[in-house]
């Protein structure tokens, strides 16, 4: 599924092209499922054309589960038949995930978890990535108070789960009042999302929160400052430029097959798990796209081949 150029959801149609190469240290995957995430629909609208090369027809998605069918010479990890996960961001956009074959740079890949389905590996890797990563750049440690916005999401569900595994006593999540049973259940104490956040969170955390994963920026992301006793602990994956001035990181998530690995291993160990709201043909990419971009998903969209 690809565009010719930026646009509407409209664009992403089925194309035919040809077969991706295969470089010293690319694995070539036969995709299964494939992740829808937000930052699929900003490429397919051209938002991220300044920030990586880009070339048309131009295959979206980052996130991958699959089969190898070949790898380059250099490759040491991996060889055909291998069941594997990744996160395969390149250093320019085109070849990516939206397809039946995908080239891999061995770096972006893990192995399958076993105890997941195709559709949760498929939906595992760029947001766990970004959850764990985000986690680790506020230190979340044993004892923390966290709170996690956006906690019934793609990135949040995941990193409630991830936070409690850290060693956090208490998880707070924001979420949509239709969202808090899941929240609850995935570990955390929900609170509504929106104005006087700060007022009900107190409220379950009197002393404020220790650490903080921001989703939103604006004010969302004002109103956590005033939580934190510690400024450097709060992390933000959508506000650059708010998050740096009010003392906090920046996290924009990075290919890693170490801690790739470590999210497939905890879900064998069935302490993380994946939920996948809706599957969709590869060919109802566009559908997938609208929804996403509708927003009130509960957990990840994925694409099945």
């Amino acid at each position: 599924m690809a565009i010719s150029r930026y646009g509407g959801p409209e664009l992403l149609v089925e194309q035919q092209v040809p077969d991706p190469p295969v470089g010293p240290d690319t694995v070539l995957v036969r995709t299964r499922a494939v992740g829808v995430n937000p930052v699929d629909c900003k490429i397919r609208a051209g938002h991220l054309d300044g920030a990586f090369p880009t070339h048309f027809p131009l295959v979206p998605g980052w996130d991958l589960a699959g089969v190898v069918v070949a790898a380059g010479p250099a490759v040491r990890g991996f060889t055909a038949g291998d069941e594997v996960i990744g996160y395969v961001r390149r250093d320019d956009i085109q070849f990516g995930t939206y397809a039946e074959l995908v080239p891999a740079p061995e770096r972006t890949l893990a192995d399958k978890p076993l105890r997941a389905s195709w559709a949760e590996a498929g939906a595992l890797p760029l947001a766990g990535l970004t959850a764990y990563q985000a986690l680790r750049a506020v230190e979340v440690a044993e004892g923390d108070t966290v709170l996690v916005h956006a906690a019934a999401g793609g990135v949040g569900h995941l990193a409630v789960q991830l936070a409690r595994t850290l060693g956090a006593t208490t998880v707070i999540g924001a979420a949509s009042e239709r969202n808090h049973d899941f929240v609850r259940s995935l570990g955390a104490e929900p609170v509504a999302s929106g104005p006087g956040l700060t007022d009900r969170v107190r409220a379950v955390a009197p002393g404020g929160v220790d650490a903080v994963l921001d989703m939103f920026g604006g004010d969302a992301l004002a109103a956590s400052a005033e939580l934190l006793t510690d400024a450097q602990r709060l992390a933000s994956i959508a506000d650059p430029v708010g998050v740096a001035e009010l003392g906090g990181v920046y996290v924009f998530v990075k290919p890693s097959a170490t801690d790739l690995g470590l999210l497939a291993g905890l879900i064998d160990a069935e302490r993380l798990t994946v939920h996948v709201e809706r599957t969709f043909p590869l060919g109802a990419a566009a559908e997938a796209h609208r929804v996403i971009e509708g927003g009130h998903v509960r957990g990840k969209l994925v694409l099945e081949v």
